[in-house]
């Protein structure tokens, strides 16, 4: 993959592609941490394919996800057999998408064989050993279910055999964070058992105090990105703690600032913010983070 980057991608985003992928291989050579965030629909996209084996080599230091990430690789590793798929996705009908349930792009999610599945599960584990985060229940749960996917390709599942750390901001704006607040309200579960994003930011904060070289490969943009980054600024200007700046930023989007979201904000901006450097290493790859995310990760396995 490594040299198939080399020959071919020389330019526009494919020269920034190879620019990235060289300097991170230098960055994490040289005891760089690298934290990575995943926004959209990465694990339904099948990204641990090639981030569980990036997680298994000791690339990946630790991971930023949405609640959705965080569970629809579970789904996906219980389920996999039972996926629907919608290759005609971009004509549907209203009417046409009345028949269909959980859709994401070209796929749909099995109501019973993965959501309610795993809700009698977790509901088990909210009741009986409360007051942790969201990914710690799915941590113990992903080691003891029957797969029906490659394990091997379940980047959940390596993540909690190494125990990797993990934050997930926002967990409420997911499928089982849905389901978790309804138990909440029916009495089912107490509001305690799962901890918030207050929580999160403290582990983060503990997590960036370890270690003085720390870098950043935002996929997409979003809550998985800002509330990570946020954290250095937090501890330098709020707390007044000397931490490092971020020390190496890359960024997979197809957005652009002009068009007003965020998560298209170019790197120089986060210079005056205090998350990044006049000198830290910053690419911006505007393309499909399903493509370009893969061939960076296995780059990175290459020797």
């Amino acid at each position: 993959m490594r040299d198939f980057v080399e020959r071919h991608f020389r330019h526009f985003n494919a020269g920034e592609l190879r620019r990235c992928t060289e300097s991170l291989r230098d960055f994490i050579r040289k005891d760089g941490r690298l934290m990575i965030t995943l926004a959209g629909a990465m694990s339904t996209a099948e990204i641990g394919r090639s981030l569980a084996p990036a997680i298994r080599a000791g690339n990946i230091h630790a991971i930023c996800c949405t609640g959705a990430n965080l569970e629809e690789d579970l789904f996906h590793l219980i389920a996999a057999s039972h996926y629907g798929d919608v290759p005609n996705w971009r004509d549907l009908s209203p009417d046409e998408e009345s028949q269909l349930k959980n859709r994401i792009t070209n796929r749909t999610i099995p109501e019973e064989k993965a959501i309610r599945k795993v809700e009698s599960q977790l509901i088990s584990l909210w009741k009986n050993t409360p007051g942790r985060l969201p990914h710690e229940f799915l941590y113990d749960l992903v080691k003891q279910v029957e797969a029906d996917a490659n394990p091997d390709d379940s980047w959940l599942l390596a993540a909690a055999e190494v125990d990797l750390p993990l934050f997930v901001p926002g967990w409420e704006d997911s499928t089982l964070g849905n389901i978790f607040a309804a138990r909440v309200i029916d009495g089912t579960v107490d509001v305690g058992a799962v901890l918030s994003g207050t929580h999160y930011m403290l582990g983060l904060a503990d997590w960036v105090r370890e270690h003085p070289n720390n870098g950043f490969l935002q996929v997409g943009g979003g809550i998985a990105g800002d509330f990570p980054i946020c954290v250095v600024p937090m501890l330098r200007q709020d707390l007044g703690e000397d931490v490092p700046l971020w020390a190496w930023f890359a960024q997979i989007s197809e957005s652009r600032p002009s068009y007003g979201g965020y998560s298209g904000a170019p790197p120089n901006e986060k210079i005056g913010w205090e998350k990044l450097g006049v000198e830290t290493p910053k690419f911006v790859i505007e393309s499909d983070a399903t493509i370009v995310l893969p061939i960076l990760l296995t780059c990175l396995l290459d020797e």
